[in-house]
């Protein structure tokens, strides 16, 4: 999937630079043959990996080193300079490794190590469960089956989820994938064979009516029971649904899966408008998307501004500009109130015509299996630290889990795609006998046009917003603070700031 954003030039590492030319915590780019290399120095050691983050492709050199590992400035990923291991998600492949000789002041890279199996995470390892079973097939589901193969897991998994699709990357079935930007072999996480090879029983379309406790299995309708040792709902979130007259009609669409965006993209190809309820980040998204393919695009929205309930007044206006540079036509302080053919009625008293509607109000978490087992169910799924449920062996992740979050001092359940991938991987160990904390600083993403906000941290409430940069010059990073300490950090094209206050609030 990862873009080559990195080209093969800069100096011939086979050939060797001077020692000085990369200073202590150094980083540069030359090349090995076409391979474009990054070269890292810690104190006396130097790593050679690949440039290029596995994600989407992002420079590394432009990342940022900590300890020894180096993270992604796109979207955070961070990977082991010894071994290329991918630690973080959203990247799961790692990177390629070169030897590295130090002589007579020189550098110089050699031949291409063979990629060693990760060894299994420090941390207390109780006995291996023999069965587990995985609710959902989003993020967090498919970042626990390959976090548990990764650590060389060799019990069984099974993999229930009640989509039509193996698990796909879903933030881009709301930016380039729908723009018509990205092809399709992008789409999903992995390739089917990835599921066999892995021995990975992955059921799709199906769909886990209910857990019971006492036998330790998943009731599943029209397929029976299947036993777990251990189990891990990760069953996401679902679009909220209109409640007005026309809501069900077939040119009104959402946007969860995969067919859904295949739905749209079938819907705009001879489309001339559309209309888009919503002015969260996936509605905004999806208008950037629309309007890519020359679209007219409205948007519709209850509030004042765009997302001043998650970036503030500033921020909101600089948004709305945005789209509006964009030829995007706001409908703000409104809302639809019915829908009949091509023609929408609003609050306000308007109607406009569009050729189809898509519906972006927000998502509830998919919640009533774990209700209906009898686990702690407050606003989600609540979990400990080690995102382990109310009852012992069983876990959640992603969307519905609810969590103490280390950093604001709270429980919260966000709706990141990073998030959800990251719980994945940490529930799979601590399924697999670890103790490890969930503690990673919430993050994500979204892109407009050209521009990508990135986001670090949670912040419900603030009583500060401050600005370093220029918000219209989209060169800005804002602090969201309460009683002086930053709770999250909002930035355009700040990549190494964004790394920076990411780190710093690990430390906190």
């Amino acid at each position: 999937m990862a873009e080559d954003h990195v080209k093969a030039d800069g100096p011939d590492l086979v050939q060797g630079i001077s020692l000085s030319e990369l200073p202590d915590g150094g980083k540069l780019v030359g090349h090995c043959g076409d391979e474009p290399v990054l070269l890292v120095r810690r104190g006396s050691e130097v790593f050679a990996t690949s440039a290029t983050c596995t994600h989407y492709g992002g420079p590394l050199v432009e990342g940022l080193v900590v300890a020894d590992t180096v993270r992604c400035p796109w979207h955070h990923a961070c990977f082991d300079l010894r071994t290329g291991e991918a630690l973080r998600a959203p990247a799961f492949n790692p990177l390629a490794c070169w030897s590295v000789e130090q002589r007579d002041g020189q550098i110089f890279v050699g031949e291409k190590l063979k990629r060693t199996v990760p060894q299994p995470r420090d941390g207390s390892a109780g006995p291996m469960p023999d069965k587990i079973v995985i609710v959902g097939g989003g993020a967090a589901g498919f970042a626990a089956a390959e976090m548990m193969r990764r650590q060389q897991y060799q019990g069984s998994i099974v993999m229930i989820s009640d989509d039509q699709a193996p698990p796909v990357d879903r933030p881009n079935l709301s930016k380039d994938y729908l723009a018509g930007k990205a092809p399709e072999d992008w789409i999903p996480l992995r390739g089917e064979k990835f599921y066999s090879k892995n021995n990975i029983d992955l059921r799709l379309d199906t769909k886990a009516v209910h857990i019971d406790r006492q036998s330790r299995e998943v009731v599943v309708a029209n397929e029976g029971r299947v036993p777990y040792d251990r189990l891990l709902l990760a069953t996401g979130a679902e679009p909220v649904r209109l409640s007005i007259p026309g809501a069900d009609e077939p040119h009104v669409h959402t946007l969860r899966t995969f067919a859904d965006c295949k739905a749209i993209i079938k819907r705009a190809t001879n489309a001339r408008r559309a209309i888009v309820l919503g002015a969260s980040f996936i509605g905004l998204e999806v208008a950037a998307a629309l309007r890519a393919r020359d679209i007219e695009v409205h948007v519709v929205a209850p509030e004042k501004r765009p997302m001043e309930r998650v970036l503030g007044s500033q921020m909101g206006d600089f948004v709305r500009a945005l789209h509006e540079e964009h030829g995007v036509l706001f409908h703000l302080d409104d809302t639809a109130t019915s829908i009949a053919g091509g023609e929408v009625k609003f609050s306000s008293g308007g109607t406009l015509a569009a050729d189809f509607v898509v519906v972006g109000i927000g998502v509830r978490p998919r919640t009533g299996l774990a209700e209906t087992a009898g686990l702690v169910v407050d606003r989600g799924v609540v979990v400990d630290a080690f995102l382990e449920t109310s009852e012992p062996g069983v876990f959640a992740a992603g969307d519905i889990a609810r969590w103490p979050d280390p950093h604001s001092g709270e429980s919260i359940r966000v709706e990141h795609w990073v998030v959800a991938e990251r719980q994945g991987q940490t529930a799979a160990l601590n399924m697999l006998g670890r103790r490890e904390k969930f503690a990673a600083v919430p993050f994500f993403w979204s892109q407009h046009y050209d521009v990508p906000i990135n986001y670090v941290g949670h912040a419900v409430r603030w009583d500060e917003i401050s600005v370093d940069g220029d918000i219209a010059a989209k060169d800005c990073l804002l602090r969201f603070k309460r009683e002086g300490r930053t709770l999250a950090v909002a930035s355009m094209f700040r990549d190494l700031d964004s790394l920076e206050a990411e780190v710093e609030m690990e430390r906190q």
